[in-house]
């Protein structure tokens, strides 16, 4: 036995040279967690073990100078810890600053970091940097939808919100949706759109048609899955809206931010599925209703709507149980699914996991002490 403690650091080209880019093994990844999350095998924060994380936000005003203020800009620090069962048995936490501010610094709006621990112990295994953990989990869950779910034929994919997370949900939809052959686009800043197209003619050239569409109504209309990532406030009648008129027969829509939707259309037109009910259920007790908007994720409208009486708890599908066999999956090529992800601190364990067994096994990263023996024990 020894009492020698030392772990894993791994940077952002480490984590490259690892395959964090690598989409379909990661949504193959993203399968297995949502199974777990399904029969269980998993624990988060909170009570109910199924909490998003602990979040610190800062006051509108303070009399304090060096305390950090709201100003509407994003600024916030989260910890979501996590353990995610078989095959990845790991323990961690993600940590991150956000400040929307930061891209006038050339940084991203949230600068994350994530420790994986020993699952009995508590002792650090590995610390790495989770930007590109965090993304390309992020894409992989929505791919995990589109690969079980979405039309097979399906040659038009749209994107509400070019920006990181439009990057990893088209990464997910190309890798699950073989006849793609159409992007279009809808985003809020000029630069913002013209590097998307730019980064679309670089890494997809079988997508031969980009379209700039001005409205989210021309992005919707006739397209087979789309994603709405846009970052948004708490007001929902800011976030963009779907007419259910404008969805084609078929569509898949999946959210891993903001978007709204007519009750009456989520109720009587369209197949829902969540990435765990359980999340909802959760954040629908740290934010009492009315959830949505205090949550962006739609699928706190779901629970808002069983809330009003608008929606039976089993119209809703846990992705986990289409996988298990335990919920059916698309049943007719004109059912409309909505998809909601919500995003857990069990997916970038579990990818991360990946990455670090694979960094261990090629010999990348820098081993750091943290002692040889524990001054007290």
């Amino acid at each position: 036995m020894t009492s020698k403690v030392d772990f894993l650091y791994l940077d952002e080209e480490d984590m490259k040279k690892v395959g964090v880019e690598d989409m379909s093994a990661c949504i193959d990844a993203m399968e297995d967690v949502l199974k777990d999350l399904t029969k269980g095998d998993f624990v988060m924060a909170g009570e109910n073990h199924n909490s998003h994380g602990s979040m610190v936000k800062f006051p509108e005003s303070s009399p304090f100078p060096e305390m950090p203020l709201d100003t509407g800009d994003d600024r916030r620090f989260m910890a979501m810890p996590a353990y995610i069962g078989a095959p990845f048995d790991m323990a961690g936490c993600k940590w991150y600053g956000s400040n929307m501010a930061n891209k006038e610094e050339g940084l991203p709006r949230s600068i994350l970091m994530i420790m994986l621990n020993d699952k009995n112990t508590g002792a650090p295994k590995c610390l790495m940097s989770g930007n590109l953990v965090s993304a390309y989990r992020t894409g992989a869950i929505p791919g995990v939808g589109t690969r079980y779910m979405a039309k097979k034929d399906s040659k038009v994919c749209g994107i509400c919100g070019p920006g990181v997370m439009g990057r990893t949900a088209l990464a997910s939809f190309v890798a699950t949706c073989p006849a793609l052959d159409t992007v279009k686009i809808k985003g809020r800043s000029k630069k913002g759109i013209d590097d998307f197209v730019s980064y679309v003619k670089e890494h997809y050239p079988q997508l031969t048609t980009i379209t700039v569409c001005d409205t989210v109504e021309k992005m919707v209309r006739d397209t087979d899955v789309m994603s709405f990532a846009s970052t948004s406030g708490e007001d929902p009648a800011t976030y963009p809206f779907v007419d259910g008129s404008w969805v084609k027969p078929g569509a898949m829509i999946v959210a891993p931010s903001a978007v709204n939707f007519d009750s009456d259309f989520l109720a009587k037109r369209c197949r829902l599925v969540v990435d765990n009910i359980k999340l909802y259920d959760a954040w629908a007790e740290e934010y009492p209703y009315p959830t949505f908007g205090k949550v962006n994720i739609v699928g706190s409208k779901f629970t808002d709507m069983i809330h009003d009486g608008k929606l039976k708890r089993e119209a809703i599908s846990d992705m986990g149980a289409i996988l298990l066999g335990q919920a059916p999956g698309r049943e007719s090529d004109d059912d409309i699914i909505v998809y909601s992800v919500g995003g857990m601190p069990v997916e970038d364990v579990a990818w991360g996991s990946i990455c670090y067994r694979k960094a261990l096994e090629q010999g990348i990263g820098v081993k750091l002490k943290l002692w040889d023996s524990p001054t007290l024990a």
